[in-house]
């Protein structure tokens, strides 16, 4: 029999299928003194479905997170353990709970984790990319330039980059990354795990036009895997030209703003050049 501790409990819900649940997760939400649900009305079914009979439920969301964390680790700390949900999946993954854990360890209270459904995970096990190495980079910008902005930082991302999309923002986000990443592979997964499940393995140049075959490309969740970046054979080639300018210049500036401008100048990765004016001073 599973003894709940004064404690936080992380509980992983389903992300659609309802019988990802684990029994674990069910024991402790069963058990629990307080819930804290990103919507309660959202949760309340669930519960309900898995025999929490009238559960002591308490909102936790973005806009009120931060003042409820005192409330909450004061509740723990009168002697009663609660349990953290989110609307679907792991919480604190794109989701609330990240001040409530902080708020918790720096209060000494335990927090126990359960592992459970998570979409990035999920749909990075069945993308067909590297799985070694990955980032999760969370939702994207609204905002065009802030989207560039982004995606162009991340143009030399040597890991697989997994990100969350609303369906309505899924063809500004898919031009977007045809435009940055050209032909680089991506894979687009929409309502993961339930009835309607769908993939979609292209590149980015043309994930738009792969979308838009879709007519129920817009409903439900989704989350994008873009392959890392991978150095081509030619990448370290540096232009005589180049060279002579970073020569010259080496003399005059620090290292790093010569790499900088040289880099600009001849559209160049400045750690190449940095790596090949490190190479410069060691035969010297």
């Amino acid at each position: 029999m599973l003894e709940l501790q004064n404690a936080l409990y992380i509980v992983p819900t389903p992300i659609g299928n309802m019988d990802d649940i684990t029994f674990r997760a069910c024991d402790v939400l069963k058990k629990a003194d307080v819930i804290c649900a990103e919507d309660t009305r959202h949760s309340l079914p669930l519960l309900e479905s898995i025999g929490v009979k009238s559960p002591k439920l308490i909102s936790f969301h973005d806009h009120n997170e931060t003042e409820k964390a005192d409330k909450i680790t004061a509740i723990i700390e009168e002697g009663n353990s609660v349990a953290l949900i989110s609307d679907a999946g792991t919480p604190m993954v794109s989701d609330p709970g990240y001040h409530l854990v902080a708020a918790c360890v720096n209060k000494g209270i335990m927090v126990y984790p359960l592992p459970g459904a998570c979409a990035a995970i999920t749909a990075l096990c069945s993308s067909g990319m590297p799985s070694d190495r990955f980032s999760f980079e969370g939702f994207l910008p609204v905002k065009e330039k802030a989207l560039h902005d982004k995606l162009r930082s991340l143009l030399e991302e040597e890991r697989t980059m997994i990100f969350y999309e609303a369906p309505r923002r899924i063809f500004d986000t898919a031009k977007a990354l045809g435009a940055v990443f050209g032909d680089r592979k991506v894979m687009v997964a929409r309502e993961l795990t339930k009835t309607f499940e769908t993939k979609y393995y292209t590149t980015c140049n043309h994930l738009a036009e792969e979308l838009e075959k879709d007519p129920n490309v817009q409903k439900g969740e989704m989350v994008i895997v873009l392959a890392p970046y991978r150095k081509k054979e030619n990448d370290n080639a540096i232009p005589s030209d180049a060279k002579k300018l970073i020569d010259i210049l080496s003399g005059e500036l620090p290292p790093k703003k010569v790499c900088s401008l040289v880099a600009q100048m001849y559209d160049l990765r400045k750690n190449d050049l940095y790596d090949y004016l490190l190479n410069q001073s060691k035969t010297e």
